[in-house]
């Protein structure tokens, strides 16, 4: 069972609990750095830390300025110790690009400032119901002259190349002269990672007027960025400004001097515009930024925010669970809602990166957490994002491709972590190793399938998809004699990295197991349906009716691990024959064991960084029986560290299952406020995102018991005993569900479509227009 020892929800909370809102009451400068992250913004496309708009006078230790467009990245020759033949020769990092966001206050030549300055009525509020970040104090000089100061900023969701700033100040005890300073640098540098810190070389500089623009070029991936950025001030009188515009090295300086008059507001709307060649020719980038900008500067800031407020009402309509009797979590499951769709790229040419776009850990890349906690997500709620992350995979394909012939291997074996489509990871052992990639994506790519029934996807990019990856499977592994030719594979990690290059890891043949049987059955399936595009694949595939055999073959015969003995089953080969260890004798100091344990003494041991076999329970649990699955569960949570954010919510859906209720809430609780709380002190670095994604999974898989195996939907729901209830929204098959849930009864409503079938516990359910609503007492 849980213990108290490993639970980090214990931490008071840093912000009061808003049903809509987070809000910041008083800057200080230990929290700074945290709350960059917190007040990030982002549309998918990019992304911008929530730095202030002044400069930070503090300790470059407490801050870490970003602003990142998904999938822009330099890229260096990894250093190896010894390098070994094969291995991944250069990795990507996602960079910061030029700053924006900056804009000075002078009065009587003191500059405004957070740490050195008089404030009064401080509050940052993220408002996450319209996707906006708002700002308001009062400023007092040393002179005591008195400004209001508001400000509030966003990154579009509507006009995705768009970000932008309304600053406002208010002179409340004087009449004079105040000076605004907007910049926009291209001097800027990554904080992490990268060994030349300036990955970007300037290319152009100026001023068309009444934009600024900057031209800039990765030194060593050659990607193109472009940026223009335009300053507007509103509420003079008789022309009272007086305005200069100046050029630096890489620096473009609009300085506005305003005569003010104590009482009366003036703004500065200050828009931005970025394109790269990744999405257009690079002669192109700054016509389309000037472009853009035209357009923005006759609409306006508050167009922009309308377009925000309905981009967002959809948004919240579809994906807004509501939980009653909880404010904490209320505001968690927003929050986090509001920041997976900040952070998924929505073109099919970018994904989201573990850190979303909040910061330079992880260095931007995409691991599988896309398909493992994203997607479900988005299945449910906006289907379409989902199609363009797995439109990703597919546009990566050939890389995949590459890859496998790296490995000597045939089809396709995607990368552990990448942002171009090659592994960008040296680590073979936590890389390369990771075959259980390829059956993560055939698994999403089935799931979401059985919940869109977009054949035209299946037909044109996911049987593609499912035949390489089935491919790659069976040049990996092989029939061994010793094991009663089951088809085995070694030298293989699955999802617990604390196992690296072992023999027949459990889920790794499972899901290469469904991964087999789905592309056979795909394959038959557009052989009698869409028998044309089936030979037209066969062909640029050149791919046999043999081969698929073979599949089917291999996928019927894969060794599944079960211990007799143990009534369990075996993570690997050797797992359960590896030294015992009491996990609750680690110090906390020493976790995670990765950063403090050297890897032959964690392997040495049965321990677990996050779930594996129990995220098979969960992928496949109908393939195991209720009482399987809790054998499981008390034999692998005693020997799990958690050192994964991505394990507690695995754990927590299990123990939902086979009514572990406490385990299931305490394992909950590690996921929903992970960062808002900040309970693994590492925020500073970047949002936890595919945990967000997971917070989601805990109450819709595990409160609520949904399962989507073989296309047939049901539920089990049950009401964690802290809360008066919850309601959530899902999309299946064309249909929109609410599902609502108390202790004292089930509701559930068809809300669109005609018609939609479902269990509820073992009570087959359809409802239709006619009858759309059922209560379950």
């Amino acid at each position: 069972m849980l213990t108290y020892h490993r639970l980090k929800s214990e931490k008071p909370p840093l912000y009061d609990y808003e049903p809509w809102n987070i809000t910041e009451k008083e800057f200080k400068v230990e929290n700074n750095h945290h709350n960059e992250t917190i007040f990030s913004l982002g549309n998918g496309y990019m992304g911008l830390r929530g730095t202030l708009e002044e400069d930070y006078t503090g300790s470059e230790d407490e801050t870490t300025p970003g602003f990142y467009i998904n999938g822009i990245y330099e890229q260096e020759e990894i250093i190896y110790g010894e390098f070994a033949p094969k291995q991944p020769k250069k990795y990507q990092s996602m960079i910061n690009l030029m700053d924006w966001t900056s804009i000075n206050v002078f009065i009587d030549n003191e500059k405004f400032d957070l740490i050195e300055g008089q404030i009064e009525d401080y509050k940052r509020t993220l408002d996450i119901k319209n996707g906006l970040l708002k700002r308001s104090l009062i400023w007092t000089t040393k002179s005591n002259k008195k400004v209001k100061i508001e400000i509030e900023r966003l990154i579009s969701f509507e006009y995705e190349h768009v970000g932008a700033i309304q600053y406002s100040i208010k002179p409340l005890n004087f009449d004079g002269n105040i000076k605004l300073v907007s910049a926009f640098d291209g001097n800027v540098r990554n904080h992490h990672h990268l060994r030349n810190k300036k990955p970007l070389s300037l290319k152009k500089i100026g001023i068309n007027d009444p934009y600024s623009y900057l031209l800039m070029e990765t030194k060593n991936s050659n990607i193109v960025v472009g940026g223009s950025v335009s300053n507007n001030i509103r509420g003079i009188k008789n022309k009272k400004v007086s305005i200069n515009k100046s050029l630096g090295e890489e620096k473009i300086d609009e300085t506005f001097i305003l005569n003010v008059v104590e009482g009366e507001k003036y703004t500065l709307e200050k828009y931005a515009a970025f394109y790269t060649s990744r999405n257009i020719e690079r002669n192109n980038i700054l016509n389309n930024c000037f472009e853009d900008l035209t357009k923005i500067n006759k609409e306006g800031f508050e167009y922009l925010k309308s377009k925000q407020k309905d981009y967002l009402q959809d948004y919240w309509k579809y994906s807004d669970v509501k939980i009653e009797g909880d404010l904490e979590l209320q505001q968690a499951f927003r929050y986090n809602a509001l920041q997976i769709l900040q952070s998924a790229g929505k073109d099919g040419n970018t994904n989201v990166p573990a850190k979303g776009l909040t910061g330079e850990y992880y260095e931007g890349h995409y691991f599988w957490d896309t398909e493992t906690y994203i997607i479900p997500f988005f299945n449910y709620s906006h289907p379409e994002i989902s199609k363009e992350l797995l439109n990703y995979r597919y546009n990566i394909l050939d890389e995949a491709r590459e890859n496998a012939d790296r490995m000597k291997l045939d089809g396709a074996l995607f990368p552990w972590r990448t942002i171009n489509g090659k592994e960008a990871s040296g680590n073979f052992l936590g890389s390369t190793v990771q075959y259980h990639i390829n059956a993560d994506i055939a698994f999403a790519i089935n799931k979401y399938v059985n919940t869109t029934e977009d054949y035209n996807f299946l037909y044109n990019k996911g049987a593609e998809l499912l035949f390489e990856t089935a491919r790659m499977w069976v040049s990996l592994g092989h029939f061994e004699k010793l094991k009663n030719n089951k088809f085995c594979i070694n030298e293989a990690c699955g999802p617990d990295e604390y196992k690296p290059a072992v023999n027949n890891n459990c889920y790794t043949n499972y899901m290469a197991k469904f991964n087999l049987e789905y592309a056979v059955e795909v394959y038959n399936k557009l052989k009698n349906e869409v028998p044309n595009l089936l030979e037209a694949l066969k062909d640029e595939i050149e791919l046999s009716e043999n081969e698929v055999k073979k599949w089917n073959k291999v996928g019927r015969n894969m060794y599944l691990p079960y211990n007799e003995e143990l009534e369990i089953n075996p993570q690997d080969d050797s797992f359960v024959y590896k030294q015992d260890i009491d996990i609750e004798s680690i110090p906390i100091k020493e976790l995670p064991l990765v950063q403090n344990w050297h890897p032959l003494t964690i392997w040495k041991y049965k321990i677990l960084k996050q779930a594996d076999v129990i995220l098979l329970m969960l992928f496949m649990g109908d393939n195991f029986s209720l009482e399987q699955k809790r054998r499981n569960y008390d034999y692998y949570e005693p020997k799990t560290t958690h050192d994964s954010s991505l394990s507690p919510s695995i754990y927590s859906i299990i123990a939902s299952e086979i009514g572990y209720y406490d385990d299931a809430y305490n394992y909950f609780l590690q996921t929903a406020r992970l960062d808002l709380d900040d309970y693994n002190e590492n925020t500073y670095q970047g949002l936890h995102t595919a945990c967000m994604g997971s917070n989601w999974m805990v109450l819709v898989q595990g409160f609520a018991g949904m399962r989507n195996y073989n296309g047939k939907l049901s539920f089990d729901p049950y009401l964690p005993a802290k809360w008066d209830g919850y309601r959530f929204k899902i999309k299946y098959k064309g249909s929109l569900l609410e599902v609502h849930v108390r202790e004292e009864f089930v509701e559930y409503e068809l809300l669109e479509g005609e018609n939609i079938q479902f269990k509820h516990g073992n009570k087959q359910i359809i409802l239709n227009k006619e009858n759309n609503y059922l209560k379950i007492n």
